[in-house]
């Protein structure tokens, strides 16, 4: 029940005519959610290979990019060593999960928070479930979030739709999240496209925030 090799895989590309909504970033909105990228989720993958090299390279453009801006910088962070009453129906599927041991529970080095980063304790698919992250994002007044990390088609699709629901409007970044495969990473883009976010790159999102700081 654990988390199977992932094989090596080309991110697949953004269908940005497949968006319902026509939302559009705006600095004094946004936070971005860096979603999971702890190192046992990414031990999953050949660090070498893709879609890694990407995904690190695209989150760190895009958190680069927020800092600059003052844009609020969030990551979500599962516990290890879970008490399986609190653990619930995960174990069920993805059995006792990461052990309660640094080299596991800790986000990659190539994206470790900064002092002014938020980390938030998840317990669920969605980075919204019991967790304070709609009162963070209420208290920073933000009412959009950008949604990057793993895995595209659970916790980040189930945060977005989440999000969705509370009246934040969610931005899919397609080629900054990864998944189990290729199929799973575009199902993931195109529900949210059609059902609960506007999806788009890292390269448009940084160029549809850069203006609004110039003005």
């Amino acid at each position: 029940m654990s988390i199977p090799a992932i094989h090596p895989y080309t991110a697949p590309a953004a269908d940005l005519d497949a968006n319902r909504a026509d939302w559009r970033p705006e600095p004094g909105r946004c936070a971005l959610l860096i979603h999971d990228m702890q190192q046992y989720f990414l031990d999953a993958y050949d660090p070498a290979q893709e879609p890694i090299p990407e995904l690190y390279r695209n989150i760190a453009a895009l958190r680069a990019a927020c800092a600059d801006r003052g844009i609020p910088v969030l990551y979500s962070a599962q516990p290890g060593g879970q008490d399986l009453a609190r653990r619930g129906l995960l174990a069920d599927f993805w059995g006792e999960g990461m052990a309660d041991d640094p080299a596991q529970t800790r986000i990659v080095d190539a994206l470790a928070p900064g002092p002014d980063d938020i980390v938030i304790t998840k317990w669920r698919y969605s980075a919204f479930q019991r967790t304070e992250l709609a009162d963070v994002l209420r208290f920073q007044r933000r009412d959009q979030l950008i949604i990057t990390g793993v895995y595209a088609h659970l916790g980040c699709l189930a945060t977005a739709t989440e999000a969705f629901m509370r009246d934040i409007r969610p931005f899919f970044v397609a080629d900054a999240v990864a998944d189990f495969t290729a199929d799973e990473h575009r199902m993931a883009v195109d529900y949210a496209a059609r059902r609960c976010a506007a999806v788009t790159t890292t390269a448009r999102l940084v160029d549809a925030l850069t203006p609004a700081l110039q003005h």
